[in-house]
């Protein structure tokens, strides 16, 4: 089949692609020109504030309009604070401080320095409801596991971005805080019915419709009793009957990336993933970062053949385009109610720790961080204590690969500091912290989601509820190791 130019703007119109490099390659550029709904970013395109002001003004100049998106949620997952970690504190120290005025303040904050890096659509806030300790790419980006405690901070988050002129998108929907998978590897499975799903996952979706959220992002989850075997991306059930008809969301619904295995396997092909979700309700399609020229036309060639074959029906892309079209409009609208706090960040944070036990500031330890993997949500950014200690030894152990003798010797006569992050499944820290404390006065810094678990012996157990720049400082000064 020929392929009708219009059909293939329209198609583009639907799809929020990607690329490497510090400046925009030719071939994204003259796709925003042709009508491809924007791109969104990450911090492989971004060096400093110079750089990405420019990066992104040569994307509007290209087609005035176009979406420049970016996963800027504070806390683990910062694109613009890659290479030092977030001035912010993330969801979870916001939930743990528990105002929710704050919490609009920091996300006011962050829309502000957004828009004015020309960056118009946040892929956030997380509002997913944290419910299992063991969450392998939810933890802390989530602001807690009281849904209606977190429905409270969605909405303050919401109107923070919004009142900044950035475009919230509340995710994943219909809630992906139950999980034991990462939906970027395989489909994860919530196995619940529709009471609990009302009553714990969506509280936080009705406050974002409510706080007028411009975009809600899907989740690559599949829930039995509403999606079968799909995951709710490709569900009609979930988009439509329930985001729709029954919560009466208007605005734009985004896709979680189209690459991600949770959606990919289940689809065949970033291309058909595409069409499935626009079948099923989907209005922008996030493919993804792992991105090129080819994949992103073969998504638009494989859209516009799903038109001329029947299985997607035209009214069903215009539907999605108008809808993309609304959301570019509001963008340029020039609202701007609220501006920037620097420096907010860190005073939050430093409210969010909680201590439990007794640490003695008096005596000068010796600092034991332990490695641990990165989410890919967060991707590799620095955390920990590092920068922001007054000299005091540190050093950086794999738990399952520490001999607690070699760390006794070295503390001496000190007590030990142990930091890390979601310790409590870290493979061998629990039998190492634990072992320390035998012999040393041991203070625990948990830099993740903490779960049940305390150490036997432990003098004091720290949570900071993240492990952002913000966070770190506020571990430091808790300590009273600040420098």
């Amino acid at each position: 089949m020929s392929t009708d130019p219009g059909l293939r703007r329209l198609a583009l119109g639907t799809l929020l692609g990607a690329f490497r490099g510090e400046q925009a390659p030719v071939w994204a550029v003259d796709l925003i020109a042709e009508g491809m709904a924007g791109h969104l970013l990450f911090g492989f395109n971004i060096v400093e504030r110079a750089q990405l002001a420019a990066l992104t003004a040569s994307l509007h100049a290209a087609r005035e309009g176009a979406l420049i998106a970016i996963d800027e949620e504070g806390g683990d997952v910062t694109r613009l604070a890659h290479r030092l970690g977030s001035p912010y504190p993330g969801n979870a120290a916001l939930g743990a401080l528990g105002d929710p005025a704050v919490t609009r303040r920091v996300y006011r904050t962050i829309g502000a320095e957004l828009d004015g890096l020309g960056i118009n659509l946040n892929l956030a806030p997380t509002v997913d409801v944290n419910t299992a300790d063991d969450n392998p790419i939810i933890g802390t980006r989530s602001f807690g596991s009281d849904p209606l405690a977190v429905a409270t901070h969605t909405a303050a988050a919401v109107l923070g971005l919004q009142g900044a002129g950035v475009a919230a998108c509340a995710k994943h929907f219909p809630g992906h805080g139950a999980t034991l998978a990462d939906s970027h590897l395989e489909l994860p499975t919530v196995d619940i019915d529709a009471t609990v799903l009302r009553d714990r996952e969506l509280p936080p979706f009705v406050a974002a419709i409510e706080a007028g959220a411009k975009s809600i992002m899907t989740a690559h989850i599949r829930v039995p009793s509403l999606t079968g075997d799909a995951p709710a991306t490709f569900s009609r059930a979930v988009l439509v009957d329930l985001l729709r008809r029954d919560l009466g969301f208007a605005g734009v619904v985004v896709t979680d990336a189209l690459e991600m295995l949770g959606a990919a396997r289940y689809a065949g092909s970033i291309p058909a993933g595409a069409v499935l979700a626009l079948a099923a309700g989907a209005d922008l399609l996030c493919i993804g970062a792992d991105i090129d020229e080819q994949i992103t036309n073969a998504c638009a060639d494989e859209i516009v053949a799903a038109v001329q074959d029947g299985r997607l029906p035209l009214a069903r892309l215009e539907e999605a385009v108008a809808r993309v079209a609304d959301l570019s409009a509001w963008t340029r609208s020039g609202a701007r109610t609220d501006r920037e706090e620097p420096g907010l960040g860190y005073p939050a944070a430093l409210g969010a720790v909680r201590i439990e036990g007794s640490h003695d500031r008096a005596a000068a330890p010796l600092i034991v961080q332990l490695e641990s993997e990165s989410s890919i949500a967060a991707g590799r950014v620095p955390w920990g204590l590092g920068p922001h200690v007054n000299g005091t030894e540190q050093v950086r152990v794999v738990a399952d690969a520490a001999d607690p003798e070699d760390l006794r010797t070295q503390a001496g006569q000190r007590p030990i500091v142990v930091v890390g992050r979601n310790v409590h499944r870290l493979p061998g820290a629990r039998s190492l912290v634990e072992a320390l404390a035998t012999t040393h006065a041991i203070t625990v810094v948990e830099m993740g989601w903490p779960s049940s678990w305390r150490p036997a012996g432990a003098r004091a157990f720290i949570t900071t509820w993240g492990a952002s720049h913000a966070n770190g400082r506020a571990a430091a000064e808790t300590l009273g190791l600040a420098a």
